[in-house]
């Protein structure tokens, strides 16, 4: 067995614990948590997270798992707001870095209450577990600790686990164990 299913296979527990769902962080707050395992196990995680949804379990006192996809949700709004189309065009003739800033325009990255923070926030019921999804297929767009420190800042009436395809040492995130983000203190390890 690898490192990350082994990881996996303690999940259903550790989230169902009461320190967990009851659990306040460092500064009193809700626990934010990172899950980080080996890139190349994504579809083996992709698998756990979509049988664990399957099954609709609830934990301690009624919570159930709400997930969100941070790359769907960005594709989504492009979308919606006709955007999609746009970004291929403005890749080739502007480049990526330009682009990447347009979309962190759109999504309000430099704000605190941001595309994401503010659709997790409505859409995340009581006693729910928030799961997300998809920090690696997001890269370059969005960085893992901006979505982290933009959600702590509204959202705190549920224990939150980022799946991250790379290392957290509880310091620091490293994107597929290469790109080093900014520092986060705010979240936990979720397994030890």
């Amino acid at each position: 067995m690898t490192k990350t299913e082994i990881d996996l296979g303690k999940i259903e527990s550790e989230i169902g614990k009461t320190s967990f769902l009851n659990g306040k962080g460092l500064g009193n707050e809700v626990s934010y948590y990172v899950f980080d395992y080996d890139p190349k196990d994504e579809i083996l995680v992709r698998e756990y997270i979509d049988k664990l949804v399957k099954k609709d379990k609830e934990f301690g006192d009624g919570y159930k798992l709400k997930v969100y996809d941070v790359y769907d949700l960005m594709i989504d709004l492009l979308e919606s707001e006709g955007y999609l189309e746009d970004c291929f065009e403005m890749e080739k003739n502007d480049g990526m870095n330009y682009l990447v800033e347009s979309v962190n325009d759109l999504l309000r990255m430099n704000d605190d209450n941001n595309y994401f923070a503010e659709y997790i926030e409505k859409n995340t019921p009581e006693k729910a577990i928030v799961f997300l999804i998809g920090v690696g297929k997001i890269f370059p767009f969005v960085r893992s600790h901006k979505i982290l420190n933009n959600l702590h800042q509204i959202f705190d009436r549920s224990p939150v686990v980022m799946f991250y395809p790379g290392k957290y040492d509880g310091q620091s995130l490293e994107l597929f164990g290469e790109f080093k983000d900014d520092n986060y203190y705010r979240a936990f390890p979720l397994i030890k």
